[in-house]
C-alpha cells in the first residue's frame, strides 16, 4: 500500500508499506477519505512535528471501513464505517501511523474512550472526514461561552473558522461576522450562516465592525470601541491580538485557536483597563461525540467546506492546492 511520508522539510514521499495486521487489541481501517489540514502544511514545511526527526507519516482527519479486528476485539466489526479520533495514537501527528493511507493501523483501539466512532448510515464519508476539524472549532465556540443573541466577530475562514461558523449558529448566535482576506473563503462563510463578512484588503476591520455591533467611548481613554461581546482568533496574525484589545469594548472575551509561531507582545494595562477575557483552545476534550450526532441530524450543509477534491494517486496536486489559501477551503483526499 501507498503512504504519505514526510522524510524532509518540504519533501513528502508516496512510500510503500506491507498492508497493516492487527494485533490482538488492534483495528485496521480501510481508508475511504481524509482532509488536509493546515497542521499537514506546517509539518511538512518544518520537515515535522517540531522541525526534522526522522520520516513521519501524514494526514489525521480520517474516514473509512473497518477491514480487520484483533481477536480482542468485540464491539467493532469489519464492514462498519467510522471515524478516528486521531488524538489517542498520535496518528498523523508524531506518531507512527498517518492517514494518507490505503490502511491504518489504530492500535489499541479501544484504550482511549471515542476512540473509534461509528459513522451513522446517512452520512457521507467525506463529510464524515469533516469531523475532526468540526470537533477542534467546536472547542474553540466552547471556550468562548457564547449565548443567543452575541456578537460574535471570527478572524479566519479557513476549515476551522469555517466550521466555527457553524458551531456558533448550533450554539444559538446569529451575529457572526467572519474577517479574511479571501473573497472565496468569505462567500463561504456567509453560505454556513455568517450575518456579515470583512475582507481587510478592503474594509476597514474596526470602522465596519463598529457599524455592524455599534460603538461605544471607553469610560478611560475616551476613544470609540466596538460594541462586540467576542473575537475568535483562527488566524494567527500576529498584529492581530494587539488590535483586538485596542478595539474592544469593557468585559469582551477573546478566545484563541490559532498556533503561533512566535510571541505576541499584549498591552496588559488596556487588558486591564477593558477587564479584558482571553481564552485559548486545543483539540476537542469533548467535543468529537457531539459532532458525530450533529452530522447524523444532517442539521447543516456541509459542502461549502469543501472546495477540492482528488484522488489519493494525485496527492501532490491536492498539497499544492491546500497551499493555495486564496482559493480553497478543506482539500479532501479520496480513496478508491
Amino acid at each position: 500500500m501507498k503512504v504519505a511520508v514526510i522524510h524532509a522539510p518540504g519533501e513528502v514521499r508516496m512510500d510503500t508499506h506491507d498492508i497493516p495486521v492487527p494485533g490482538a487489541n488492534d483495528v485496521v481501517v480501510k481508508i475511504a477519505a481524509c482532509g488536509i489540514c493546515g497542521s499537514d502544511l506546517t509539518f511538512v514545511k518544518l520537515g515535522g512535528l517540531a522541525g526534522p526527526a526522522g520520516p513521519m507519516p501524514l494526514g489525521h482527519e480520517m474516514s473509512g471501513t473497518v477491514s480487520a479486528v484483533g481477536s480482542a476485539i468485540k464491539n467493532i466489526a469489519v464492514g462498519q464505517r467510522v471515524i478516528v479520533n486521531p488524538y489517542a495514537n498520535l496518528i498523523g501527528n508524531g506518531g507512527t501511523e498517518g492517514a494518507f493511507a490505503d490502511y491504518l493501523l489504530v492500535r489499541d483501539a479501544l484504550r482511549v474512550s471515542d476512540n473509534l466512532l461509528v459513522i451513522p448510515d446517512n452520512v457521507s464519508m467525506e463529510h464524515a472526514a469533516l469531523a475532526e476539524p468540526l470537533a477542534v472549532a467546536l472547542h474553540g465556540v466552547n471556550r468562548a461561552e457564547p449565548k443567543p443573541g452575541d456578537k460574535v466577530a471570527l478572524f479566519g475562514a479557513g476549515p476551522i473558522g469555517l466550521g466555527a461558523v457553524v458551531g456558533l449558529r448550533r450554539r444559538g448566535v446569529e451575529d457572526i461576522v467572519v474577517v479574511d482576506y479571501s473573497s472565496f473563503r468569505l462567500e463561504r462563510a456567509r453560505l454556513l450562516g455568517a450575518r456579515a463578512t470583512i475582507n481587510p484588503a478592503k474594509q476597514d476591520v474596526r470602522k465596519t465592525l463598529g457599524e455592524l455591533h455599534g460603538t461605544q467611548p471607553h469610560f478611560i481613554t475616551g476613544t470609540d470601541v466596538v460594541n462586540t461581546d467576542t473575537f475568535i482568533d483562527m488566524a494567527g496574525a500576529p498584529t492581530l491580538i494587539p488590535s483586538i484589545i485596542d478595539m474592544c469594548r469593557m468585559g469582551a472575551r477573546i478566545v484563541v485557536t490559532a498556533v503561533y509561531s512566535a510571541p505576541v507582545p499584549i498591552d496588559m494595562r488596556m487588558m486591564l483597563a477593558k477587564e479584558v477575557t482571553l481564552a485559548m483552545a486545543i483539540g476537542y476534550p469533548v467535543e468529537f461525540p457531539e459532532i458525530v450526532q450533529m452530522l447524523s441530524a444532517r442539521e447543516v450543509n456541509l459542502e461549502p467546506m469543501i472546495s477540492h477534491r482528488f484522488p489519493f494517486s494525485d496527492f501532490h496536486t491536492a498539497f499544492d492546492t491546500a497551499r493555495d489559501a486564496q482559493h480553497s477551503t478543506k482539500v479532501m483526499v479520496t480513496f478508491p
